[in-house]
């Protein structure tokens, strides 16, 4: 029986380290032949429903749309008509025109035996235009009254015509009217000049115009003229003397 003799590897002191080399997979990790788990193929995934979102609705988009020029217009609107207004109040200083009431008289105030009351005013106006490069077309339609308390008893209308710049222009105006069941408001009347001594009477004109800026002749406009009246007595046939009288001026679109 013959022996053969072991071989064991010797360690060459003259050969260089090695290190191990890293793990090809990482701890904690778990791998196999089939592949990683984690990443599982499309078609074996869970299916998720997904709800599709609503279609948009194009009514409502072009609404908005619509909406949304129609208010950019009217801002351009605003805008434009306000830079026009600034410009011509720089260029041609508007000022307001100064209405006074210089006379009345009372031609016709009688009470009939069925209390209704019939009377007739003429009132003088003095209207005055100061504006140096403005005129004023006071046009038909216009309406001017005359009120003691609530009650109107008489109601004319100014005549048409036009106003030049810086210019006075004395008007005369005759007005007639009847109110019904008037008897108490003869004894109130009574009462009341016994009482003060005067009557407090109200003139009111409502008056269509066109104002012209150079030749620019603006759309219709209307002033409202409200004037009180203290007048001393209402005799018939007699000019009514005015203790005092004030008018105040306003513009309506």
């Amino acid at each position: 029986m013959s022996h053969h003799p072991k071989i064991h590897p010797l360690h060459d002191p003259e050969a260089p380290r090695t290190h191990p080399t890293a793990p090809l997979v990482p701890r904690g990790s778990s791998r196999s032949e089939n592949g990683d788990p984690t990443k599982v193929p499309l078609t074996q995934r869970p299916q998720r429903f997904v709800p599709l979102a609503p279609p948009k609705k194009r009514g409502r988009s072009c609404c908005c749309r619509c909406v949304c020029y129609t208010l950019c217009l009217l801002l351009l609107l605003v805008v434009v008509v306000g830079a026009t207004i600034g410009i011509l109040y720089l260029v041609f200083k508007p000022k307001l025109p100064d209405y006074s009431i210089d006379r009345l008289q009372l031609t016709r105030f009688v009470l009939s035996q069925d209390s209704s009351l019939s009377t007739a005013f003429n009132v003088t106006i003095t209207a005055k235009n100061p504006n140096e490069k403005i005129g004023i077309y006071y046009e038909d339609g216009s309406k001017i009254t005359v009120w003691y308390m609530e009650a109107k008893l008489s109601e004319g209308s100014l005549p048409k015509f036009y106003q030049g710049h810086e210019n006075t222009t004395v008007i005369y105006v005759e007005m007639t009217g009847q109110t019904q069941d008037a008897s108490g408001l003869m004894t109130t009347l009574q009462e009341q000049q016994q009482r003060t001594g005067n009557i407090p009477l109200r003139i009111r004109v409502n008056q269509p115009v066109r104002v012209k800026f150079g030749k620019l002749k603006l759309m219709e406009l209307r002033f409202l003229v409200r004037c009180g009246v203290l007048v001393d007595s209402l005799a018939t046939n007699n000019v009514i003397k005015i203790q005092s009288s004030s008018c105040n001026f306003r513009l309506k679109l």
